[in-house]
């Protein structure tokens, strides 16, 4: 298991050396992020310059390859400009899910307003629904699946959010929150998380009326 207090040591002394005052937000998602990582987890980092050019994402994956477990570290790389004019309903669930390293994404905040989560929510079942259409035809992919499910759970967090107006962080907590239809998505989501094996065509039908259904009242 990565020690991702001693990892983040590296990784923050490095940036300071390759970017020095110009790094205006560093966050880590996923798993760390929600202190449930697995030896296989990946290191998922936000890193927001002042300014992001092309010489600048050359410097940084250079930087990333003289790191530790390279092979695990993915995340999110972007100029300050850009994060600040980014799709508001693409940014919902990346300010609840970034757990703050150095800076703060609070200047987000009142861009998360009440259409910005409703498209949040309509965007992901659109995209769910055809993920699932397209891998019960062409795919029939068991890690398409299960990926589709873990997009659907984050789905699921948004639709708490417009219900109570809190983020529920932690997916088994969503259990005690949401409408009948939504637990059956999220306890598939945990079980598939938690190793249980892929019923595909169930599953898939399941994931399917689900989002369908989501877009008709959403």
């Amino acid at each position: 298991m990565i020690d991702i207090s001693l990892w983040m040591d590296l990784f923050l002394k490095g940036l300071e050396v390759h970017f020095s005052d110009r790094v205006w937000f560093v966050g880590l998602q996923g798993s760390y992020g929600r202190n449930e990582a697995k030896a296989s987890s990946d290191i998922d980092m936000v890193v927001i310059l002042d300014e992001l050019t092309a010489d600048d994402i050359k410097v940084y994956n250079r930087f990333l390859d003289t790191l530790p477990h390279r092979d695990l570290i993915c995340g999110f790389l972007s100029g300050k400009k850009e994060i600040l004019n980014w799709e508001p309903a693409d940014l919902f669930q990346f300010y609840y899910d970034t757990t703050p390293i150095r800076g703060s994404l609070d200047v987000l905040v009142p861009l998360l307003d009440d259409t910005a989560i409703r498209r949040a929510v309509r965007t992901g079942a659109c995209n769910i629904y055809h993920g699932c259409v397209h891998n019960m035809l062409y795919e029939k992919s068991e890690e398409i699946l299960r990926s589709l499910y873990k997009s659907a759970s984050f789905v699921v967090q948004a639709i708490a959010f417009m219900q109570t107006g809190k983020y529920v962080k932690y997916q088994k907590d969503l259990l005690g929150v949401v409408s009948a239809d939504e637990k059956a998505i999220v306890s598939t989501f945990l079980a598939l998380k938690n190793g249980a094996n892929v019923d595909f065509n169930a599953m898939s039908e399941t994931l399917f009326k689900w989002a369908s259904k989501l877009l008709e009242r959403i």
